[in-house]
């Protein structure tokens, strides 16, 4: 599918011209190579660059794709420590391009595909995943209340709603039987802690290359791709980076199995655990294997979402889509690895 087809830029520019203010035509765009699940576009105008994000074309599982909670969570978080782009405007018309859209700000910076982080000095590296660090804790600490999100999240036990909706997502678009990953729901579903009540924000999808850092230095400016937001467990999204990071590295896997972090200027998992726990005061994490297990199971249903909306022709990028898709195997015995210790 053309760029053309994925967004109408006529029916954006004058959607804009009404909603907008300082909007200044006409309108041309570039999509973004990332974003599998809602394609995202650098909108240029005569006023400035501003990114739109809308749901996907086609069939859509339900509560998938929901940029409508991305824009909520993100206008929410503005001026506290968890760096966000400006939101401008939400559109839930369907009848403006076919599907629910936010414009916001694009924000200048860097963005790196991978955490081994390559082109920067080791000193650089260090510093750039210790912001991530501290972003993340900082997420964690956000007055839920405060921000008006306490109701971002139903009640009640977050990893026993996460694994029961992310199975359901994942036996929806299942496309060939994978022993490994029945097996890894079995066990979650018997190994799952207690609930301990904590009840934070959480990002979903917490790793490197949904943050944009400065253009010079080391500073996160903004956390992108809040889709799988919500109310929930904060070691979840801790576990989402250890997971990351337990993949191969490179473009397909973008983890650190087997790198050598400590030349690179790296942290080891127990360093990131470590400055984690000492930014919110927590003394030790039980049970931690449990968290990135969870973690290899919803990336799992989730990029096999993205294999059948391929087969389905409705992908965003449908050669990387199907490249993802045969990862699913691979995240299901990850997080069996993970059960065990």
């Amino acid at each position: 599918m053309s760029d053309a087809q994925m967004l109408d830029t006529d029916a954006v520019r004058a959607y804009l011209r009404d909603q907008l203010p300082g909007f200044d035509g006409p309108v041309t765009a570039t999509k973004f190579a990332g974003g599998q699940s809602n394609p995202t576009f650098r909108l240029h105008t005569a006023a400035g660059d501003y990114v739109l994000r809308r749901k996907p074309p086609g069939q859509l599982l339900k509560s998938a794709h929901a940029v409508e909670r991305e824009y909520r969570v993100q206008k929410a978080l503005a001026g506290t420590d968890v760096p966000v782009a400006h939101m401008h405007l939400l559109c839930e018309d369907r009848s403006v391009i076919g599907s629910a859209f936010y414009v916001m700000d694009h924000v200048v910076g860097r963005n790196f595909n991978e955490p081994t982080l390559d082109g920067l000095e080791p000193s650089d590296r260090g510093a750039v995943i210790d912001d991530m660090n501290r972003v993340l804790a900082a997420l964690h600490e956000v007055d839920i209340d405060a921000v008006g999100l306490s109701d971002y999240g139903p009640p009640g036990h977050y990893l026993a709603r996460q694994v029961g909706r992310w199975t359901k997502q994942y036996r929806a678009s299942e496309t060939q039987d994978i022993g490994d990953m029945n097996a890894l729901i079995d066990r979650l579903d018997a190994e799952m802690p207690e609930d301990d009540g904590q009840r934070t924000l959480v990002h979903g999808d917490y790793r490197i290359d949904n943050m944009i850092f400065a253009a010079t230095g080391t500073r996160c400016l903004a956390v992108l791709d809040w889709e799988l937001s919500t109310i929930g467990h904060p070691y979840a999204d801790l576990a989402s980076v250890i997971m990351q990071w337990q993949l191969p590295p490179g473009r397909e896997g973008r983890g650190l199995a087997g790198v050598d972090r400590a030349s690179l200027g790296l942290p080891s998992d127990g360093a990131f655990l470590k400055a984690y726990c000492a930014r919110r005061g927590i003394e030790r994490i039980d049970n931690f294997g449990y968290y990135v297990a969870f973690c290899f199971f919803r990336m799992g249903a989730i990029i096999q979402g993205v294999l059948k909306r391929a087969l389905d022709g409705n992908a965003s990028n449908p050669e990387r889509a199907m490249q993802l898709g045969a990862y699913v195997p691979l995240f299901a015995s990850s997080g069996l690895r993970a059960l065990d210790g």
